[in-house]
């Protein structure tokens, strides 16, 4: 049964709290498992220009859609950013010998989530990150780091450094990196020694960065299932899943293209920043510290773009990377009169009520958390108030919320 719901047309207002993005949401809602079948997914279907709702299943996208339509997706590539690995101790504060956590203390496992490279002229030579290192506080500047235990958990680590105890400093290792810089909110910047292929050693030793709010061991299955299915193998770079995109199937592709909808595939690497609160009061002091995220446009989707511009034609945007990156493009300037210019840039973009947007036309996306960027981006396409009147009857419904979550679409 379908069920209807109005809201009110929001007031932009000069100054934005973050308070104002805020809702309840009972834990048992935050998805912690796909679904077996990605396209089985609800969704809230809301009109942004009424306020009027209804319950619809993803699996109708495609008959949701216009013939006319421009459908435009992220093909990035999710990597296995998580690290698990020791640390030499060699730059650690001193210890008592009398201490017996000493040991422990120096050359104990470290968890590291890789969050942006530094450019490199060849992406295999990934030398330099960002990254957040936990524990933060025992590591320092100079601190070397090894990593090498394919699917290692941090008891198994813990285990091999203590039979290693004797040779702290030398222990074998896949890959094997220098603290170099430290930042705020704990992240170190790494420099990796040089290995034939970073990516390739990555991809068997590390771990699916699932989300934070995902309150469980990453799996095998995850490799596959935190990955959209038009992921480009030559675009990886992400440290998390545009998650509006991980609903697809092949098959619901194939309906959307059958009905002679067209697609267009961009590139942004979704960054770290993506999960991290707004800590200030007022939305807009938070413009300074926005996070930036690495994109590119092709050629031929910026000619897609252009085109649908051009004719008047609706731009359905999966995901708020995506609108991200369209919207800063649109601003960036082009010297030929279009929408958007193809090339690469990184995204500093905030988007928050009273923002004017100038590609897109409608937005498939997931339920996102409160007081966070992306909610306030969507609130700024849809307002504010209509969108936290929908989140309230998604709740009330069950719907199932975040990366692994249901969707809306928004029309």
């Amino acid at each position: 049964m379908r069920e209807r719901g109005t809201g009110r047309t929001a007031n932009i207002i000069e100054r934005v709290l973050v308070s104002d993005f805020d809702y309840p949401l009972p834990a048992e809602l935050i998805a912690q498992q796909p679904l077996e079948d990605r396209a089985a997914s609800r969704m809230l279907l809301l009109n942004r220009a009424s306020g009027e709702w209804e319950d619809r299943k993803f699996r109708e996208l495609s008959q949701l859609l216009r013939p006319s339509d421009l459908v435009v997706l992220n093909n990035t590539r999710v990597f296995p950013a998580r690290l698990f690995g020791r640390r030499a101790g060699a730059k650690a504060q001193p210890v008592s010998p009398r201490n017996p956590a000493a040991k422990e203390f120096l050359h104990g496992h470290v968890e590291v989530l890789l969050t942006q490279s530094h450019p490199a002229k060849d992406q295999r030579d990934s030398r330099v990150w960002d990254a957040l290192v936990r524990p933060g506080r025992k590591i320092g500047i100079g601190e070397r780091l090894f990593f090498g235990e394919p699917g290692a958990t941090q008891e198994a680590l813990a285990a091999k450094t203590k039979a290693s105890e004797a040779e702290p400093n030398a222990p074998a290792a896949e890959l094997e990196a220098e603290v170099i810089a430290r930042g705020e909110f704990g992240e170190r910047t790494l420099r990796f020694e040089p290995v034939p292929d970073f990516f390739e050693r990555i991809e068997r030793i590390g771990h699916v960065p699932l989300p934070p709010y995902i309150d469980r061991p990453d799996s095998p299955a995850d490799r596959e299932r935190y990955q959209t299915v038009f992921a480009d193998a030559g675009a990886r770079g992400s440290v998390a899943a545009p998650t509006a995109g991980l609903h697809f199937t092949r098959e619901i592709l194939d309906e959307i293209r059958a009905r002679g909808i067209e697609t267009a595939e961009i590139t942004l690497h979704v960054g770290l920043g993506t999960f991290q609160p707004v800590h200030l009061k007022n939305v807009e002091e938070h413009a300074a510290k926005m996070h930036r995220e690495r994109y590119s446009i092709s050629e031929t989707a910026a000619a897609q773009i252009n085109n649908a511009v051009r004719e008047q034609r609706r731009i359905v945007v999966v995901g708020t990377t995506t609108v991200r990156t369209l919207e800063h493009a649109a601003l960036s300037g082009t010297t030929s009169g279009d929408a958007v210019n193809a090339g690469a840039a990184e995204a500093d973009l905030f988007i928050y009520p009273g923002f004017q947007f100038r590609v897109v036309g409608a937005l498939l996306t997931n339920f996102h958390l409160p007081r966070s960027t992306l909610l306030m981006l969507v609130s700024a396409f849809a307002g504010r108030e209509r969108v936290l009147a929908a989140y309230q009857h998604a709740v009330a419904q069950r719907y199932r919320f975040f990366s692994y979550g249901d969707c809306m679409l928004i029309e």
